[in-house]
């Protein structure tokens, strides 16, 4: 189908404004495959049936993935997107191979600091063999414009065959600039300018050298563990996040502040037809606690009244403008506001396949921007917790980061006594 031409939402378009030579804004969502489809008995892979299964999704869903046909067109300060057919030679391809799983996020580390092509669809699927020794890796990656978190999901379930829920059409108009939100945002932004967090790795110019590490836990057990203390999957996320960067901090001779102050992406209910709708949570992860209990519960106590707070603002006003965007993005890269992110992302619950080839587990991977060299993205998938950590090399360890993360995730899935 040709589509027609169509304006980016005001959140996509600061999402392309945002993209920079030394930070790209792309997310990706990389996987491990089981044999099966287009994944030969031998583990070799069949590209070209994995194009056509691919194409008949594309063909045959309709509008909700357009944005794989699309690039974009148009005027720097009116941006289209407009009608392009995916070359599916380039965008569906087989790189060289990988030394298993540690392979895979280090080429998701030098995926991070390469841009997307604009002259075609802001997409690729990468089939990455030597992942494992019965099947290769897959990563799909996505210009931040396409898609936020929650909107990738939506996507890829569609891409994938799984006919995912479609969101209640909002009651409300889409949001618009008005003199309070404008104030507000002026507020929040005066916010960012006055915080004052001491010196720390965790915050600097970011650099072009970056690392990517792996975690992963069972889905009920850190439901459980979270439960038993009184709280949700995302605050024993971000506990055992502030026990890692502990970790990692006291390994590198660095000073640990009392507390981690950390942005958290919170999806908003009226997306439109962005990709993008997301609001900001702040909260204040302490450092100085081991114990779990105390610790989880503790940040349960900010999450719960932090994260209607987050919605009720929605999303940064100053961003829905170009020069508000440009102000935005100088500002991030001198912020002392907030030290790390950490975003986690409700996936699918059944198993997805790709070109009739099951994937066993997923890990998302989200940009770091501005000045902060740190961010945990989550995602749950199939009964599992999928964590990835992607920091300045230069700065922090992935690896060293990503380990103390998992024994966080391991202490508080083990479950009180």
């Amino acid at each position: 189908m040709n589509w027609p031409d169509e304006p980016l939402s005001r959140a996509d378009a600061a999402n392309v404004q945002l993209d920079s030579a030394d930070q790209v804004n792309v997310v990706l969502i990389a996987g491990e495959l089981r044999p099966g489809g287009f994944v030969r008995a031998d583990g070799s892979a069949d590209l070209a049936a994995l194009r056509r299964s691919l194409a008949e999704r594309l063909n045959s869903v309709g509008g909700e993935l357009r944005r794989f046909s699309q690039r974009i067109g148009g005027e720097a300060r009116n941006p289209q997107w407009r009608h392009c057919p995916p070359d599916l030679t380039w965008h569906v391809r087989e790189v060289e191979a990988q030394p298993g799983r540690a392979g895979l996020a280090g080429l998701c580390a030098e995926l991070m600091t390469t841009p997307l092509p604009l002259d075609r669809p802001l997409w690729e699927l990468l089939v990455v063999p030597g992942v494992s020794q019965l099947a290769p890796g897959v990563i799909l990656r996505l210009h931040h414009c396409v898609a936020d978190g929650a909107g990738g999901v939506r996507l890829v379930e569609r891409l994938l065959g799984v006919r995912s829920p479609q969101p209640r059409p909002s009651a409300r108009p889409p949001a618009t600039p008005n003199r309070r939100r404008t104030g507000l945002s002026l507020v929040r932004m005066a916010a960012l300018l006055g915080a004052r967090i001491g010196p720390t790795p965790l915050l600097g110019k970011i650099s072009q050298q970056r690392g990517v590490a792996f975690a992963e836990i069972e889905l009920d057990a850190i439901a459980a563990g979270a439960r038993a203390r009184g709280g949700t999957v995302n605050d024993a996320l971000l506990a055992a996040v502030a026990l890692g960067v502990t970790a990692a901090l006291v390994a590198a001779g660095a000073r640990v502040p009392a507390e981690l102050r950390v942005s958290v992406p919170v999806a908003l209910p009226d997306r439109g037809d962005s990709g993008n709708a997301t609001g900001v949570m702040i909260a204040d992860l302490p450092t100085g606690i081991t114990d779990l209990d105390e610790l989880v519960s503790r940040i349960a106590a900010q999450t719960s009244q932090a994260k209607h707070a987050a919605r009720a603002q929605g999303t940064y006003e100053l961003t829905r403008s170009r020069w508000g965007t440009w102000l935005f993005a100088r500002l991030a890269r001198h912020q002392r506001f907030a030290a790390l992110f950490v975003t986690n992302v409700r996936g699918p619950a059944e198993a997805l396949s790709i070109g009739g080839a099951e994937l066993a587990l997923l890990w998302p991977v989200t940009p770091i921007q501005g000045n902060i060299r740190l961010g945990v993205s989550a995602m749950s998938y199939a009964g599992r917790l999928g964590c990835a950590v992607h920091t300045d090399a230069s700065a922090i360890s992935a690896a060293a980061l990503s380990s103390a993360l998992q024994i966080g995730l391991d202490a508080i899935a083990a479950r009180p006594t």
